[in-house]
């Protein structure tokens, strides 16, 4: 089982930007599909972005493209998730989640972080 800690979150005006990260450990990182997803309050639990294991291609939610960037780093563990331009509707707790798939379906995630709290302030 993989065990997942993201970083990187905290408050930021609107129109800024942030770097999440994700750390893996306790398994093998680079056999896996790292995906991000974000839940608004009130709202379900929304892909935002995946990138395959060698990192070679991603994909993104049509609202998000050009915005933001999934990357990693298989060497160090980690996924990362630029984002810039950010808007209040941005504000989100933020996931990321390990997948055998290349995939935007939740339910083919199965290891999972904590998540970290992104506030965008207007």
């Amino acid at each position: 089982q993989v065990q997942l800690v993201e970083s990187g979150g905290g408050l930021v005006q609107a129109g800024g930007s942030l770097r999440l990260s994700c750390a893996a450990s306790g398994g093998t990182f680079r056999r896996y599909v790292m995906g991000w997803f974000r839940q608004a309050p009130g709202k379900e639990l929304a892909f935002v972005a995946a990138i395959d294991a060698p990192g070679e291609s991603t994909y993104y939610a049509d609202s998000l493209k050009g915005r933001f960037t999934v990357s990693r780093d298989n060497a160090k563990s980690t996924v990362y998730l630029d984002m810039k331009s950010l808007n209040t509707e941005d504000t989100a707790v933020y996931y990321c989640a390990t997948s055998l798939r290349y995939t935007g379906v939740v339910r083919h995630y199965e290891s999972w972080g904590q998540g970290t709290q992104v506030t965008v302030s207007s």
